[in-house]
């Protein structure tokens, strides 16, 4: 099973099998929305998911023009959240709902945020066979334990070893009959062949963007905004699809000892991410090729960021 939190490292069923994990992308192009931080002067610091990475990244560089300082550090989720636990980071990328056992780490009540989406792809090499591919749950599962195709004598773990997305292009481009998952935007960057996979509702989906999109509509979105969108139950979503998440402290002045000006660029930042930041996500020429919110989802976004204080006081952006 993929899960929301993948492994760092690939391996590959050769002649037959690749296999990688979630990683970063390339960062596109600057976007050209209109950054909206409601002119927040400060520098915060953020570490975590390297899935999320290129978003963060990006939307740092935009906002950094308004006099907003955004350092992120690819470190994985996991550091991340240790980060926020000791303070040491004003927020964590999460590529997956924070568990009981980390909030009870925390410095005190934490917020998480969905923030955008990105499926895995089945990418493959296969002669005469450009496009059409279709794969359900069970066939997926065979290609991978090496059942199916060319690697079936191959021992456990079944594979050839390729380092991150990069490691894994290179072995499907150079391998005829390779067949590995890689990540939607690394997918979409490089022009790759992906199948179309049975989704809940029995339909083949290719891993676009909008189908992405659709895994968050009609999922259970819980209190503390957690959800899971993997095998969603829409008929038209992508069922390989997870999200990523922004923690926060919910008072970063009281709980992770930020001033009143890093805990604004904190407001600032989210409020630009649930806004415009959105704008930037998708597959045109200068989107950064991940999923954006659903409309309702960023609502709830907005409405759990305004409980966001400092000692306990309301933060207040200046307009």
């Amino acid at each position: 099973m993929i899960t929301s939190r993948m492994a760092g490292a690939g391996v590959a069923i050769v002649a037959s099998v690749v296999i990688a994990a979630c990683g970063s992308s390339n960062n596109k192009s600057s976007s050209t929305s209109t950054a909206s931080t409601n002119n927040v002067s400060a520098t915060i610091n953020g570490a975590g998911s390297t899935f999320a990475a290129p978003i963060y990244q990006q939307w740092g560089s935009t906002l950094k023009g308004q006099g907003l300082t955004v350092n992120y550090a690819a470190v994985g989720s996991g550091t991340g959240v240790a980060d926020l636990q000791t303070a040491t980071a004003n927020f964590a990328g999460d590529d997956g709902a924070l568990k009981s056992s980390e909030k009870s780490k925390m410095k005190g009540p934490v917020l998480q945020f969905p923030v955008a989406f990105g499926s895995i792809t089945l990418s493959y090499n296969l002669s005469g066979i450009k496009s059409g591919l279709k794969l359900d749950g069970p066939t997926i599962a065979d290609i991978f334990l090496g059942t199916v195709g060319k690697g079936k004598i191959v021992k456990w773990p079944v594979g050839t070893g390729g380092k991150g997305n990069s490691g894994v292009a290179a072995i499907v481009k150079q391998t005829p009959g390779a067949i590995g998952y890689v990540e939607q935007a690394y997918a979409i960057e490089n022009n790759f062949t992906y199948a179309a996979v049975k989704n809940k509702a029995g339909t083949y989906i290719q891993p676009t963007i909008a189908a992405t999109s659709a895994a968050a509509t009609g999922v259970a979105v819980p209190a503390d905004l957690g959800i899971s969108t993997i095998n969603s139950p829409n008929a038209s979503a992508y069922p390989i699809a997870s999200q990523t998440f922004l923690d926060v402290y919910k008072d970063p002045c009281q709980s992770g000892g930020a001033s009143t000006t890093v805990a604004k660029g904190v407001k600032g930042f989210l409020t630009y991410a649930f806004g415009a930041g959105q704008s930037t996500l998708g597959q045109g020429g200068s989107q950064i090729p991940y999923a954006p919110l659903p409309g309702s989802l960023a609502a709830k976004d907005n409405t759990q960021l305004a409980t966001m204080t400092c000692n306990g006081a309301a933060i207040t952006l200046s307009k």
